[in-house]
């Protein structure tokens, strides 16, 4: 007698899929059956044990059914309509509203035939016409969560202190009736929590900076995370008042004025034992206050020279010029491209008991013990240079200014290198020998540049590619000779990496690396900016001593895989 079959007989997207060649027929069964069982979308199972990628689905159910596909990241979703749906309505049923257009409103599905949440929606907004747009399963997933976690309901849900310990503003405003007022103000749990939620996850994700910035129609949060800025919230519009005003009070900054720029600062403490700054700016723009926040990682621990990026060569140079007796070490770069680390980084290692070091800097990023560090303060009138001047009557064998701004401070800092001292410093130009000339048009005389000046390292930050992701990708040998490679290194064959992005980096990136110059001033440096010497010509010198420019030290970065040649373009100048 004949067994009576147990196959089971697809249709829709599954049919398609296995029409498609995507699955094996048996494969899809398992599926829909296992799918069935464990009462998941039969799109998020197929992804999530990656039988099929989300994109083919997609692709496949928008043939299948003739609905259109759009790319979801590439849309302003309305945050007024996700408002309209009950956050647990839209995570059973795997769909999102994404904008109306009079009584229409589109929903966000990975799965078309997915009637069942068209209807839940459409009835709990009052009746609308609901209209399915496909996207693609694993963005449609990310989707739902940042809309959900910019939405009004996100700031209820916060969990209150989320392991805070305490925050403790550094800085006072006018009077202590003022702040308590101040406080109470603001006295909203959601904001507190919000705000508090904020701080933590830039801590957790790695981020520089915050950006809480106020427009017209909307609000933001933005990280800025290896350098990138990338847009983590959207809370309500309505919040933006409470949102600054919880900022001020934890900066203690004055509330009540909205027209200047403040500067504050908060201390955030993790533990007993870990403590993290942040250095706060408010600033009025034409919808609001707008506050960034800089994260100041005060941990010493982290100031290692072999985690920087130096090459080899650059890291002996470094290490032989900051233990000498004196004379001017300069490390010069673009804001943010880590001159106070590499500074630190070298104070951190000549830091010993026999060696009275001072430093001047605004602010003081890192807490260094036996150093002695002073906050320069413009207000109270502690500039740069009356700190050097002092300095210089406290017996001093290193002396560290944050930057060198204005030629008072250049020349006491020359003449401190001059007189036995050894002065660390930072000044804003593209490269080493732009450096030199910097001093001279600020109006140091060239004798007293070549004679103070031992080294010069300029920098920038370049994000590092993902090991888990990244991939290589064939570029022609003519084509690498055109970004600056020698036909010697192509001959060697080398590996050109591209970024691809994965769960565990950002874009294809991860983390920063430091490009750098590391130029010594040579005695026919020194003879040629006593001639008055330009930049290019001292630039060529460099070149004959066998320096690597900022350029050359990021192809070797390329070279050896550490980060792409779509990186390195981005930050350097041919």
């Amino acid at each position: 007698m004949a067994v009576p079959s147990t196959k089971i007989p697809l249709a829709g997207l599954a049919r398609r899929l296995v029409l498609d060649g995507l699955i094996a027929e048996p494969a899809a069964v398992t599926a829909f059956q296992t799918s069935l069982e464990k009462k998941v979308p039969l799109v998020s199972y197929l992804v999530e044990q990656k039988l099929a990628s989300a994109r083919d689905i997609a692709m496949a159910a928008s043939v299948e059914f003739g609905v259109p596909l759009l790319d979801i990241g590439m849309l302003e979703i309305d945050q007024d309509v996700i408002k309209l749906v009950k956050e647990e309505i839209i995570r059973r049923n795997h769909a999102l509203p994404i904008f109306k257009r009079g009584n229409r409103l589109f929903i966000a599905v990975s799965d078309p035939t997915n009637l069942k949440a068209l209807d839940e929606i459409r009835f709990s907004v009052g009746g609308s016409t609901t209209e399915a747009v496909l996207v693609e399963e694993d963005k449609l997933n990310k989707a739902i969560d940042q809309a959900l976690e910019a939405a009004d309901t996100s700031l209820k849900d916060m969990t209150s202190e989320d392991g805070l310990e305490d925050l403790e503003g550094l800085e006072t405003v006018d009077t202590e009736a003022q702040q308590q007022g101040a406080e109470a103000e603001v006295d909203d749990a959601p904001v507190v929590k919000f705000v508090n939620k904020c701080l933590l996850d830039a801590i957790k994700k790695g981020a520089s900076d915050l950006h809480f910035e106020p427009y017209e129609k909307y609000y933001r949060v933005r990280f800025r995370i290896d350098g990138e800025l990338m847009e983590v919230a959207k809370p309500p519009l309505a919040l933006a008042g409470n949102i600054a005003a919880r900022i001020k009070v934890m900066s203690r900054l004055d509330v009540s004025e909205r027209r200047v720029p403040q500067d504050g600062r908060i201390k955030l403490k993790l533990s007993k034992t870990k403590a993290i700054d942040f250095r706060v700016n408010t600033c009025p723009t034409l919808f609001g206050e707008k506050a960034v926040m800089r994260i100041l990682n005060s941990d010493a621990s982290a100031l290692n020279i072999d985690m920087l990026g130096y090459e080899e060569d650059q890291k002996k140079l470094f290490l032989e010029n900051i233990k000498k007796p004196y004379g001017m070490f300069l490390v010069t770069g673009p804001t943010g491209s880590g001159k106070t680390v590499s500074l630190y980084s070298g104070i951190n290692i000549i830091n010993t008991v026999d060696v009275n070091i001072s430093t001047a800097e605004d602010p003081v990023e890192i807490n260094l013990p036996g150093v002695n560090q002073v906050q320069v303060d413009e207000k109270t009138g502690m500039t740069f240079e009356k700190a050097l001047k002092a300095f210089l009557r406290q017996d001093p064998d290193i002396i560290l200014v944050g930057e060198i701004r204005d030629l008072g401070t250049a020349s006491i800092a020359v003449k401190a290198a001059q007189t036995g001292h050894m002065v660390m410093s930072t000044l804003h130009t593209n490269d080493a020998p732009q450096t030199l000339t910097r001093l001279m048009d600020m109006g140091i005389a060239p004798f007293a540049v070549a004679t103070s000046i031992n080294l010069i390292t300029a920098q920038r930050l370049a994000r590092k590619l993902c090991n888990n992701c990244k991939k290589p990708v064939e570029i022609p040998p003519d084509s690498l000779i055109k970004e600056g490679f020698t036909e010697q290194q192509v001959a060697t064959g080398f590996r050109v990496y591209q970024a691809v992005g994965c769960e565990s980096c950002n874009g294809g990136y991860k983390g920063r690396t430091g490009i750098y110059q590391v130029m010594p001033i040579s005695d026919a440096m020194k003879r040629l900016i006593m001639e008055g010497a330009n930049a290019i010509q001292i630039a060529d010198q460099a070149k004959k001593e066998g320096i690597s420019d900022i350029r050359q030290s990021a192809l070797k970065k390329v070279m050896d895989g550490v980060t792409s040649l779509e990186e390195i373009n981005a930050v350097t100048m041919e």
